[in-house]
């Protein structure tokens, strides 16, 4: 498997403490959260969790991605959503993974050009390169 060369323009830093039950900020303080497990994992719930943050950016990014392929095919966005669902389980081997699903609206376009429009964005998406062949990620065009 070869590693992909980015030419790096921005690094962002993020420190955990506790791990999953405790504090998140990032170095510039942009971002400072409590981390706690949800109810569903045995937790408290009462904070962010990590699988949110990945939802959140995974989301942000893909959006962006979106606009980046509809300006390149004169296509308009204007008015859309991305939304990313991550899940979190147990894996076969005792460990946890995560999967994704993508959903997208795209109100100013037609059913066709909307998933064509998806499926370009992700081939662009850092977030979907980074995942590609990792976790299984479906998109979905509403």
């Amino acid at each position: 498997m070869s590693i992909q060369t980015v030419d790096v323009v921005y690094t962002a830093v993020a420190t955990a403490e506790n791990g999953r039950d405790g504090r998140v900020a990032s170095d510039d303080g942009k971002l400072d959260v409590v981390v706690n497990p949800p109810k569903e994992q045995g937790g408290s719930g009462a904070g962010t969790n990590p699988e949110q943050l990945f939802a959140a950016g995974y989301s942000a990014c893909f959006q962006g991605a979106l606009s980046v392929v509809a300006r390149r095919e004169n296509a308009d966005v204007s008015g859309s959503r991305v939304t990313a669902k991550v899940g979190i389980g147990k894996t076969p081997d005792g460990g946890f993974g995560l999967t994704v699903e993508i959903v997208a609206s795209i109100p100013t376009v037609d059913a066709a050009t909307a998933k064509d429009l998806v499926e370009k964005a992700h081939q662009v998406c850092p977030y979907s390169h980074a995942t590609r062949g990792n976790i299984d990620v479906k998109l979905t065009v509403a």
